[in-house]
């Protein structure tokens, strides 16, 4: 049973014979269908319905040489809104089934970004017609929580919310030069790195890690497409699975600079969300790349 179907309201789903008979509902009823005939071991199938706002379930296998639809695999979905990044994501199929992994490296984290991908058979025909940018795809980054808290905000002056922009900014310009192999670049990030330490181990005598700490995205156990995150919350908004009734959050989250949105259920969040505070959590992360 996959441990995300309860953040798109399937929480009670606790048989083999239920999750088939939501995945021939899926197959009997899919709002969207995308096929991949010249696949070199049949025609694959990707087969999506929407049990929610954007979130739902995915189903993917192939037809053999009778016409007959073989179920491969299946997992939940949330699709985000807006462009998360633009850099160049390199995609990769998973050695067990033909699914994808993502990564893209973006300087806002500091770190290699790894994500389910959402859209596998279309990204199969777009590689076949050799559509993929080298330069980097459009992609949209969402997650599935299977647990968070709501936790209120830092609370700062507005001259203080500029000054960190500033410096965020140019940390990123120092990364960015670091890459490039800037010698006095590498040497101011581990400058501040250092200062920043000192500054922590000073201020964590009085104070508590989230005052000191209001965002972070960090790479979370040994499945490398799982983070632990914290960010402000920027909007929310609520919806109910029309199958289970079972009610969702949504949330439109920035983390470390970087807006995306995660979807989790009500059921599994502590805390009231509300825009201004922040959202922890563990996340699923996926993303959906745009051709």
């Amino acid at each position: 049973m996959h441990k995300y179907l309860k953040a798109v309201g399937f929480s009670e789903i606790k048989k083999r014979s239920e999750i088939n008979e939501i995945i021939r509902d899926v197959i009997k009823n899919y709002d969207e269908k995308t096929a991949v005939e010249n696949h070199p071991e049949g025609v694959f199938v990707e087969f999506s319905k929407n049990y929610g706002c954007d979130c739902g379930i995915t189903v993917c296998g192939q037809y053999d040489e009778d016409n007959k639809f073989h179920v491969e695999y299946y997992f939940p979905f949330f699709r985000g809104t807006g462009i998360t990044t633009q850099e160049h994501v390199a995609v990769e199929r998973h050695t067990e089934k033909e699914s994808f992994a993502g990564a893209c490296d973006d300087l806002r984290i500091g770190i290699t970004l790894i994500f389910y991908l959402q859209n596998p058979a279309e990204y199969m025909l777009e590689e076949y017609k050799g559509n993929i940018r080298p330069a980097g795809q459009p992609l949209t980054l969402s997650g599935l929580a299977a647990e968070g808290k709501i936790l209120f905000p830092v609370e700062k002056d507005k001259e203080a919310v500029k000054v960190e922009k500033e410096m965020t900014q140019n940390r990123t310009n120092l990364i960015a030069a670091a890459r490039n192999g800037d010698e006095e670049a590498m040497e101011s990030l581990t400058m501040e790195d250092m200062d920043t330490y000192s500054m922590i181990s000073q201020r964590i005598v009085t104070d508590d890690v989230f005052t000191i700490v209001d965002s972070y995205f960090m790479p979370y156990g040994i499945e490398c497409d799982q983070y632990n995150i914290m960010g402000e919350i920027l909007d929310f908004m609520t919806f109910k699975n029309i199958l289970t009734g079972e009610e969702i959050c949504q949330m439109t989250v920035e983390s470390n600079d970087m807006q995306f949105d995660v979807c989790i259920n009500t059921k599994d969040l502590l805390g009231e969300p509300q825009v201004g505070r922040r959202f922890k959590g563990i996340i699923w992360l996926q993303g959906q790349l745009h051709f």
